[in-house]
C-alpha cells in the first residue's frame, strides 16, 4: 500500500501523546451536539496531539471543513493537512473571501478536494478516520477550525 501521507508521522515524536484509549476518549467530548470549546494551551496541545495519534495509527483520512467563507475553511484544511503531513497543495490566502459559508471536503486518498455552499450553524473540522481496528475508525469533530494554527488564542470557538 502506498503511504498517504507525503511525511510519515511516525518520525514525528509526540512525547505527551496519551494512548489510543486516551485519544479517543478525549475526542469523544469534542464530538457531540453540544460544542466543547479549549480553554487553555494545555487543552490545546492534548486535543492536538489525540487527533495526531489517532491520524497516525488510521489507514485513510478524509476532513471535512465548515467555515464562514471559503478563505477560513482553506486556511484551517492547510493547517491540519500540515499537521497530519500531508502536503498542502493549494494557497488559502488567494482564496476568496466573500461571507457565504462553506463546506470544505478532502480526501485523503486521491488528495483531492471542494468546497459547495453550507448553510448549517456549525463551524468546524470533521475528521473521519479509517481503520480496521474499531478504536481509531471512526468520525471526530466538530474541532476548532484553528487547533493547528500558530499562535491561536486560547478560547477558540467551533460553533457561533
Amino acid at each position: 500500500m502506498l503511504n498517504h501521507r507525503a511525511n510519515s508521522l511516525e518520525s514525528q515524536p509526540h512525547p505527551m501523546s496519551p494512548s489510543l484509549t486516551a485519544a479517543r476518549q478525549l475526542l469523544n467530548q469534542y464530538s457531540c451536539v453540544e460544542q466543547k470549546q479549549i480553554t487553555s494551551d494545555d487543552e490545546r496541545q492534548a486535543l492536538q496531539n489525540a487527533i495526531l495519534q489517532i491520524v497516525e495509527a488510521s489507514e485513510g483520512e478524509n476532513f471535512g471543513i465548515c467555515a464562514d467563507h471559503a478563505q477560513q475553511g482553506y486556511q484551517a484544511l492547510a493547517s491540519y493537512l500540515a499537521a497530519c503531513g500531508y502536503p498542502v497543495n493549494f494557497d488559502w490566502q488567494a482564496m476568496a473571501s466573500d461571507s457565504t459559508p462553506v463546506y470544505i471536503k478532502f480526501i485523503g486518498s486521491s488528495q483531492k478536494h471542494y468546497a459547495e455552499p453550507y448553510e448549517g450553524e456549525y463551524r468546524g473540522v470533521l475528521v473521519s478516520c479509517q481503520s480496521e481496528d474499531d478504536l481509531v475508525n471512526g468520525t471526530y469533530g466538530h474541532l476548532p477550525l484553528d487547533l493547528f494554527n500558530a499562535g491561536a488564542g486560547e478560547s477558540s470557538t467551533s460553533n457561533p
